[in-house]
């Protein structure tokens, strides 16, 4: 199984007309396959969370973070509401009101586009929020960079997935991460970084890392420290 992150959507998104190519996208291959309807609708069945019990501990997988008011359970729930639309005839509709970084907070009264639209924008932008769970997407340094106010999402305090391993990427700044509850495999691939991955033994506590070295595809944006290994 795989997960999918913001840029499995935003492909998506262009291949439904609803967002042009970015100037640095290497989606043509793609767009352009013979093949190109079947691994669209493969990579749309495809989840937003995977949830496994190893040895009786939660390990949770996602694309970017998890919201601080979300439990393992809502984390499932709210990744199911978004894999039912991307597998449905609304998916145009739900992609053209998909892009955008209101709301920023997550309310369970939130109903329509705006309530998937904060459920992708955790799953799948998440870095920074404040002790109350709201979203900044502005800052792409690493942890210790945070504006002021905010936090690392997995470092807010009562995260209610605080008893579960989290399993993530997306943070290239913040670079290879182990830690009891946290594990932070983005090791910057495409900045000529690593690709990583773990190896998990009989319990969650068992981990070998993987990593092959990668040439560099592109070039960090202004400002961007990465740390490899």
């Amino acid at each position: 199984q795989s997960l999918l992150g913001n840029h499995d959507l935003h492909l998506l998104g262009v291949a439904h007309g609803v967002r042009r190519p970015g100037r640095r996208d290497t989606l043509g291959p793609i767009l352009d396959a013979p093949d190109r309807a079947t691994l669209l609708d493969w990579l749309r069945a495809q989840s937003m969370a995977l949830h496994r019990r190893i040895s009786g501990q939660d390990l949770l997988m996602v694309h970017a973070g998890v919201l601080p008011a979300w439990d393992v359970a809502t984390t499932m729930a709210c990744a199911g509401e978004l894999e039912a639309v991307l597998r449905s005839p609304a998916l145009g509709g739900f992609l053209s009101e998909m892009y955008g970084n209101e709301p920023a907070r997550w309310s369970d009264a939130l109903t329509g586009s705006a309530r998937l639209r904060v459920i992708v924008n955790a799953l799948t932008r998440l870095r920074f929020c404040t002790a109350e769970g709201e979203m900044e997407f502005e800052t792409k340094d690493g942890a210790g960079e945070a504006p002021e106010g905010y936090l690392p999402w997995f470092d807010v305090p009562g995260r209610r997935t605080a008893d579960a391993v989290l399993a993530f990427g997306h943070w290239s700044t913040l670079g290879w991460l182990s830690r009891p509850d946290l594990l932070s495999t983005d090791t910057g691939c495409v900045w000529g970084g690593c690709l990583s991955a773990v190896r998990i033994g009989a319990t969650l506590a068992e981990r070998e890392l993987l990593q092959v070295r990668c040439p560099q595809a592109q070039a960090p944006g202004r400002g961007q420290t990465l740390y490899f290994l």
